[in-house]
């Protein structure tokens, strides 16, 4: 077990501020550091000054790991986004984007030259059951990169895959038309290209507002033969970013499985959105594993907006809560007082069984109820995913 950080010293700020130029260049002690990491969360000037001394310290020496503990620039960040409010305020529906996509890109810069090419085996879930991809580091930069493109179009930037791609295109079409399209195997040179592309996605929506969450961003359409085929997929701008901080982290919990690389689940808070979300989109992909025949049929035949069947999901741990999935025809409203099923699963349980991470027959679950309606349930769940 790592030892955990020491307890910070108590110190003013006039020899804090004194130590930002030994904390820029790692020769700080433990205990001074984690004293000065605090600070920076709740001082705005010291945050300012150290991110200048880092930028004077990176011109220095080449980027590498300095062999401080991994787990150092996540501390970092994750302190100055909770504690200290940005200039132009982030939607609260971007934050666990802006949040993810700092971490993953925190880690990048402890990776050494060689580990961009370290394999990463992709894993979702389809109606036959658990299917893979393999790829590198680098690989899944580039996908995440082709698929937060599909924001970026509808925000009006530039396409990542070019200006002559075809619109909409499924996240996996857009996957495989960057990595025939980009020098391969894909090196660390796409992680330029994706960091910019974060970074410009948060700017864009924080000048756009709050109000810019409800614009439609398309997913394209669900292909023949599948669940909900020749459905056109979309999503509110609020989700659509939920839904790639969700990803963003998934693969880079993939990517550090694979360097060996300490990586935490997102903030409690962050979580709660993402499983909110999965929640939400369980009744539709329960409806198209319906008309796809994979799932049973529903039971009951309710009016729009009656309350029928309901699964109650309850989720513990981190981001945890209750919801309740309605079972019956589409429309038809989760009834608590109608519920003839209970699951419980751990937070981040339930996120990589939403994943595709792990089946759902294999979902450590507590369950109780029609077992019918609570295999369809988690199979559904599994059906979020996708490459």
């Amino acid at each position: 077990m790592p030892e955990p950080p020491p307890a910070p010293l108590a110190l003013d700020h006039p020899v804090l501020k004194s130590l930002l130029g030994a904390w820029a260049l790692a020769a700080c002690s433990p205990a001074e550091a984690t004293a000065v990491e605090e600070h920076l969360g709740e001082c705005g000037p010291c945050a300012e000054e150290a991110l200048r001394l880092r930028d004077a310290v990176g011109l220095l020496h080449a980027e590498e790991s300095l062999d401080l503990d991994p787990g150092l620039r996540t501390r970092v960040l994750e302190s100055c986004l909770g504690r200290r409010p940005p200039r132009i305020p982030v939607p609260r529906w971007a934050v666990p984007y802006d949040a993810e996509s700092a971490r993953l890109d925190a880690l990048f810069r402890d990776i050494g030259n060689s580990e961009w090419h370290a394999p990463v085996r992709l894993r979702w879930f389809e109606e036959g059951g658990q299917v893979s991809r393999k790829t590198t580091v680098a690989g899944v930069i580039g996908h995440l990169l082709a698929v937060d493109g599909m924001v970026a179009v509808a925000l009006g930037l530039g396409d990542p895959l070019g200006p002559e791609t075809k619109d909409p295109q499924l996240p996996a079409e857009r996957t495989e038309a960057y990595w025939k399209a980009s020098y391969f195997p894909p090196t660390r040179a796409v992680r330029g290209p994706w960091r910019d592309q974060t970074h410009e996605l948060v700017r864009t929506v924080s000048f756009a507002g709050d109000g810019s969450g409800l614009m439609p961003v398309p997913y394209g359409t669900a292909p023949e033969g599948g669940e909900g085929a020749g459905q056109r997929i979309e999503l509110p701008l609020r989700d659509a970013m939920v839904d790639r901080a969700f990803e963003c982290w998934i693969h880079a919990a993939d990517i550090a499985d694979a360097v060996a690389y300490p990586y935490d689940p997102p903030s409690p808070r962050h979580l709660h959105r993402m499983i909110d979300l999965a929640a939400r989109m369980l009744p539709g992909t329960l409806a198209g594993r319906r008309r796809s025949g994979l799932a049973a049929p529903s039971r009951d035949l309710v009016a729009a907006g009656a309350p029928g069947r309901s699964l109650r999901l309850e989720i513990e741990g981190l981001g945890g809560g209750e919801w309740f999935i309605p079972l019956d025809s589409p429309g038809a409203t989760a009834s608590a007082e109608r519920e003839v099923a209970h699951v419980a699963l751990d937070g981040v349980e339930f996120c990589r069984l939403a994943a595709g991470h792990i089946p759902p027959e294999e979902a450590a679950a507590g369950q109780d109820g029609d077992r019918e309606a609570i295999r369809d349930v988690l199979f559904s769940a599994a059906s979020l995913s996708r490459l």
